[in-house]
């Protein structure tokens, strides 16, 4: 299989999707000639023209309601925002409208779009463009949300994104765009609502989305030198969310421990913890551990903001206290 990039196999999906159906649109700011503040759009206005790759103003509410308009019109346009904080500027057009034209219409109007952009920590944006967003917009029934952390992956879940009927809440991380892995050629799509299962272990099970799965691979590799078997679940789908993956290997480890980004306070690890509790609470040996951001705005400063995300040694500390070490 072909290497790619992050931002390639996002590109490569949007093109192939852009060739096989003229009804996918791109829009967003400096998208175009600029080729995208992270280059995840870089050349598709040359490939595809003016009218299909659209630079818009600086008015996430404006060009967001626009493409909600273009779905229920039959188009699927691929909506960026440059940061996904920028979509508190247009969260009244993709929550009161997009997240509900179908079920106002019983179902005879949809909104088949994607928004995509970067989400979370780790390129030093600062308090106001660094938020991880999963929980919030996973809130809303009516939003797939997904968060995808390999290249192939990345690929494969933009490809069902934009083939979706439903507006799709696609998290990429800004952090991992540079970063490396082979893609499958042609239609290899991923479906949504399926973890994956990232490591396989026995002792215990560490759950995490996005970059911080990365992360606990690195964590894995360094518990096997302490003979400690973790098994690591990438839940890639926050919004259908893959509860039968987890539970499956919480019994089989009877030990888990979940890493977010976002504040521990109302988030994805908090329902993870739940969903544990309600079907796996008798195959549990240890309360689940949670491991989360500093309930702090994020810092600027490079060393502030390493120390407000989660890292190795606070998760092997929480697997040692799940395993009574």
């Amino acid at each position: 299989m072909p290497v790619m990039t992050y931002r390639e196999a996002l590109r490569s999906a949007m093109a192939d999707e852009m060739e096989r159906d003229e009804s996918v649109v791109i829009l967003g700011e400096d998208i175009g000639v600029y080729g995208g503040t992270h280059l995840v759009t870089d050349g598709l206005l040359d490939r595809f023209g003016p009218k299909r790759v659209i630079d818009t103003p600086i008015a996430e509410g404006g060009f967001t309601g626009a493409a909600i308009g273009m779905a229920m019109m039959g188009m699927r346009p691929i909506v960026e925002m440059m940061t996904w904080n920028f979509s508190f500027q247009a969260v009244d057009q993709i929550i009161q409208n997009a997240a509900k034209v179908r079920y106002f219409s019983a179902g005879q109007a949809g909104v088949p779009m994607v928004i995509r952009g970067p989400n979370g920590g780790g390129v030093q944006l600062s308090a106001q463009h660094t938020h991880s967003l999963e929980g919030f917009y996973g809130h809303f029934p009516g939003l797939k949300v997904v968060s995808p952390v390999t290249p192939h992956d990345a690929k494969g879940m933009m490809l069902t994104a934009i083939r979706e009927p439903n507006p799709v809440i696609f998290l990429e991380a800004g952090a991992l765009y540079g970063t490396k892995g082979e893609v499958p050629e042609g239609e290899a799509l991923v479906p949504f609502g399926k973890a994956r299962i990232a490591r396989e272990g026995t002792d215990v099970t560490l759950v995490g989305y996005g970059r911080q799965v990365n992360m606990l691979l690195r964590v894995a590799d360094r518990l096997a030198e302490d003979e400690i078997s973790a098994e690591v679940i990438d839940l890639r789908s926050i919004r259908p969310f893959d509860e039968q993956t987890l539970v499956e290997s919480v019994r089989k480890t009877h030990r888990a421990v979940v890493v977010q980004e976002q504040w521990r306070w109302y988030s994805v690890a908090s329902e993870v913890a739940a969903i544990i509790q309600e079907q796996a609470f008798d195959d549990l040996d240890a309360p689940v551990e949670r491991v989360s951001g500093a309930e702090a705005p994020a810092p600027y400063a490079r060393n502030l903001e390493i120390a407000a995300f989660p890292n190795e040694q606070q998760v092997i500390d929480a697997v040692n206290r799940v395993l009574y070490r």
